[in-house]
């Protein structure tokens, strides 16, 4: 790299690293960098492996104007940004990524062209953050197989690539990385290399994949990020991928990320919608503090590298987008917003639904009757939210007694779908529900 190069990277880093991340937020360990479920647009459900620049900055400029107002400001560019020829959702078999000296991946610069250089992606996030919005990236876990097949240095240190890689550690789906061994001296060096990168970059949201499943066998790697995060300097939201992370690693997940996904990758199929009720309920106890079950991005609106639009039914819709909202799972878009219509702009910024998903508490759910499925939470102000759901092939009533919630005579009832009041009701909470539809509703005492 030229002097001009390295001192045109550095300023460009520097003015990234200093637009603001996380508001108020502090490192990892003292504040939560994610007080509320982070909310925002992921790459993946429209683009697969294949966003460039130019789509990227259209899509940040639509997310700015139409879902930043209602509270989704992050923006992520999703996996296999630094393979040139990246195609499809199938990954090439033996890719050839970009990368640094150090065996450190960068944006592949015939799709992200003002990488060139060595920025890196310090001239998009900088780009993004001008918008209002924070900067994410998806990556893998470890180390690139390319980097260990040249046996790249280990930046910081005298080792190399080979002498840190774990070549028995690779991901079932994807070919592109190997495991780090963290036992091995230069293993956490390298993190912090590949984080403080990030840093420079101006990144503010990582998710990394491949860490959850095996979890107990994953998990120094975890810890190891964690760290590197730490170490970089710059506040970054950690999401964990993919599903489903073992309720009974709960307290370790939370010590180290601030979001981990709980299903393998969600899409618009009704039997995928129905599992997630479960698995939630597993995780109820472990909703808050900062750190949220994650039941993957919402595809809505037009997906698949156009191919169609999303195959829920409105009222799957409206039942995907309660469930989100009632156990305070991150509402990340997928859905392609350069085709975003108007029902499914309504949906996603309905200001009294997202202010549940952002602001309830004691978050809980109620078993009472197949095909049914009923939550409450607290409600800021007083009262509660209660989510009825008829998980059923058929219209049923859906009914929540007031003494399951801690309330009892005569409640105020708003549906917070239609934003209007209902008629008062006594004993229960109760509503008529299509299949596979759902009700949201605030309760107050009278």
């Amino acid at each position: 790299m030229s002097g001009i190069d390295r001192r045109s990277l550095l300023a460009a880093g520097a003015a990234a690293a200093a637009l603001p991340a996380v508001a108020g937020a502090a490192q990892r360990g003292t504040r939560s960098l994610a007080p509320t479920p982070p909310m925002g647009w992921n790459s993946w459900n429209s683009f697969a492996t294949t966003i460039t620049e130019a789509q990227a900055v259209e899509t940040a400029g639509i997310m700015a104007a139409k879902l930043l107002p209602a509270g989704y400001d992050t923006f992520t560019v999703d996996i296999q940004w630094y393979d040139p020829d990246a195609k499809s959702y199938e990954y090439n078999a033996k890719p050839v990524p970009v990368m640094d000296g150090d065996g450190r991946l960068l944006p592949a610069p015939n799709r992200f062209p003002s990488s060139a250089g060595g920025m890196g992606f310090a001239p998009l996030a900088a780009r993004v953050h001008a918008l209002g919005l924070r900067f994410g990236i998806h990556v893998m876990r470890g180390i690139p197989r390319l980097a260990v097949e040249r046996n790249l240095p280990v930046l910081g240190t005298h080792l190399r690539a080979r002498d840190i890689a774990d070549v028995t550690s690779v991901c079932s789906w994807n070919p592109d990385m190997y495991g780090v061994d963290m036992r091995r001296p230069g293993a956490q060096a390298y993190y912090d290399s590949v984080f403080a990168q990030y840093a420079r970059w101006g990144v503010d949201f990582v998710k990394v994949d491949d860490m959850s499943r095996p979890y107990d066998a994953h998990a120094p790697e975890i810890e190891a990020v964690a760290l590197a995060i730490k170490r970089s300097g710059r506040p970054m939201i950690l999401s964990l991928s993919p599903g489903e992370t073992p309720v009974i690693r709960a307290d370790h997940v939370r010590r180290h990320a601030e979001m981990w996904r709980i299903a393998d990758d969600f899409w618009d199929e009704w039997p995928q919608l129905a599992a997630q009720f479960t698995r939630f309920e597993n995780w109820s106890p472990y909703i808050g503090g900062g750190r949220w079950p994650d039941g993957d991005m919402l595809p809505l609106g037009r997906l698949a590298l156009g191919a169609r639009d999303s195959r829920f039914t409105p009222d799957e819709q409206r039942t995907l987008m309660t469930l989100w909202s009632i156990v305070r799972s991150p509402l990340i878009m997928g859905g392609d917003l350069r085709h975003l219509d108007a029902a499914t702009l309504a949906l996603l910024t309905n200001p009294e639904v997202i202010a549940v998903n952002q602001a309830s508490s004691d978050n809980r759910p109620h078993i009472l009757e197949d095909g049914t499925r009923l939550w409450s939470a607290t409600a800021p102000g007083g009262g509660r939210y209660v989510a009825l759901f008829n998980t059923s092939a058929k219209p049923r009533r859906v009914a929540l007694p007031l003494d399951r919630i801690g309330l009892r005579g005569t409640v105020s009832v708003r549906d917070l779908w239609a934003r209007a009041a209902l008629a008062d009701m006594q004993g229960a909470v109760a509503r008529e529900l299509p299949s596979h539809g759902a009700s949201l509703l605030r309760v107050t005492p009278v």
